[in-house]
């Protein structure tokens, strides 16, 4: 049986007195059944590293470099974030790929430089709401999560994959329990056929997840948890969702 997997994605939030006060709150709530994680800005790393050490907290960036180093001003590369004992990398977020004009080939190549170093790379897909009207759901996310597939061959595997409708994200709008299943049932037969062994991989789901619906989305066959954004700047909030994955 998958273990579920929440992982709270700040977005460009938070300050060094409010992350520690968050931190010290998800830390004394434990322990959790769900594995339990935290995306930080690039500058608070170092701090999660510290406050998060010796527990079973995980922590990790919103974003990595495909290069390795260089002169690549105000990129951090995947050996950085290994370094300090990062866990986990988002890439691909709507977000980034509408506001950095990031492709499917960026995010891929994302995705195979974070594992090169031990970092499990948190590979999201999702369609804009233009794109669901149309019924091309599922044509754009096997697209997006194929070019990943592709690049990382046997590694494909190792890989998180967060469902994210980019119409659902910071708006309040839901999918519904079965509408994210179906999407991630899609997604699970086709790392399937990439990989052979996609029972064992987590998918989840991410956009406008609260405490009122997590649990809802959290027990349907295919959706193994959860990627929060605005739920998971609230201590009290984001350890109800963690709950619910219970």
């Amino acid at each position: 049986m998958r273990r579920k997997l929440v992982v709270g994605n700040w977005k460009m939030h938070g300050s060094r007195v409010s992350n520690a006060e968050l931190l010290s709150g998800l830390l004394a709530a434990r322990p959790y059944v769900a594995d339990v994680a935290v995306c930080a800005p690039f500058p608070y790393l170092s701090d999660c590293a510290v406050t998060l050490a010796g527990s079973d907290v995980r922590w990790g960036a919103q974003d990595v470099s495909a290069h390795a180093q260089g002169a690549y001003t105000g990129e951090v590369s995947s050996e950085m974030l290994a370094e300090l004992g990062c866990r986990y990398a988002i890439v691909g977020h709507s977000e980034r790929r509408a506001y950095h004009a990031e492709d499917d080939a960026l995010v891929a190549a994302k995705a195979q430089a974070a594992l090169a170093r031990g970092v499990t790379p948190i590979v999201c897909v999702g369609e804009t709401l233009e794109q669901r009207d149309a019924g091309q759901t599922e044509e754009v996310v096997k697209r997006q999560l194929s070019v990943v597939i592709h690049r990382l061959a046997h590694c494909a595997g190792e890989i998180v994959v967060a469902y994210e409708p980019v119409w659902a994200i910071g708006t309040g709008r839901t999918a519904t329990p079965e509408q994210a299943q179906v999407v991630h049932a899609v997604l699970r037969a086709q790392l399937h056929a990439a990989t052979g062994h996609a029972d064992r991989m987590r998918l989840l789901y991410g956009g406008s997840v609260k405490a009122d619906n997590a649990r809802a989305l959290f027990s349907q066959p295919d959706i193994d948890g959860g990627l929060i954004g605005g739920a998971s700047l609230k201590a009290a909030d984001f350890i109800a969702i963690c709950r619910a994955a219970e």
